[in-house]
Parts: structure tokens; sequence; C-alpha cells
């Protein structure tokens, strides 16, 4: 399995995550198009509603978008995320994990971020990834999955 070198991103709360001074056992990374979108929303809050579970499990919970941290801060304030949201903002993470992909909106193609999710352990191997998911009910898929390796 891959391992993805050390980065730093700039979270919400005022703080800078960095992948190496991450103690959790298990590190759960989605990576999402946009703030306030009805995908990432649904996919976001059904994060939020298990992220006890995910805890339990000594699971972080994070997700990355390349909106700014301003915006971060309003949709987590907006729907209470208990985990922080990293900004991308040059896409430098997004392409360690390969996530920016040609996509159709409105009939033109662009450059954007295909929803995926990568569980990752305190060494910065990757052990799963889904790529090109479904908002709706993955969340419940990974942390159904998560518990197969705890």
């Amino acid at each position: 399995m891959q391992i993805i070198p050390d980065f730093v991103l700039p979270s919400t709360g005022g703080k800078t995550f960095q992948l190496s001074a991450c103690n959790s056992k298990f590190i759960l990374i989605y990576f999402y198009p946009k703030d306030n979108t009805p995908g990432c929303t649904t996919e976001s809050q059904q994060f939020r509603d298990l992220h006890a579970e995910f805890e339990k499990l000594d699971c972080l919970v994070l997700g990355i978008s390349r909106d700014s941290i301003k915006s971060h801060e309003n949709f987590k304030s907006k729907f209470s995320f208990p985990f922080d949201l990293l900004s991308d903002a040059d896409e430098q993470v997004c392409n360690l994990f390969g996530v920016i992909k040609q996509k159709m909106m409105y009939g033109k193609a662009v450059q954007g971020i295909e929803r995926s999710t990568f569980l990752i352990d305190s060494n910065g191997k990757i052990l799963t990834e889904w790529r090109g998911v479904k908002a709706d009910g993955h969340a419940e898929a990974v942390l159904n999955h998560l518990k197969t390796l705890s």
C-alpha cells in the first residue's frame, strides 16, 4: 500500500494540521468538491452523525476541499461538524492523493475534486481507499469497514 508523504494544511479553528503530528490509530480523510452543496452536505452530515463511533475506534475524521478556511468555518458552524475541515486551495494534498479529475459541469469540462475517502494508519500508509463515491450512505460503509480492522 502507498505511503502518503507528510503534509501540512490550514484547518478550521485557527489550527494547522500536520499528518506526521497526528497520534490517532486511524486517520480518515474524505475529499469533497464544495462546501454547502447538496452531496457534500449530506456526506459531511453523515460523518457528523457517526462521529462518536469513529472516535471510539480511535479514528480522526477530516474533510478536505479547495474552499477557503472562511468558507469551511461557515460550513462547519452551520451544520455543527465535530471534526475539522482542511483547506487545500493550491491542490497540494489533492494531488498527493490523485483526486483532481476532469468532470462535466453543465456540459463543460472542468477540473474538480472527485469525491474520495482514504483510511490511513498512523504511519501515513493508505489502508483503504474509496474513489468516486456516492455521498449518501458512504460514511456508514466506511465505519463498517473500519470496524473490521479494529
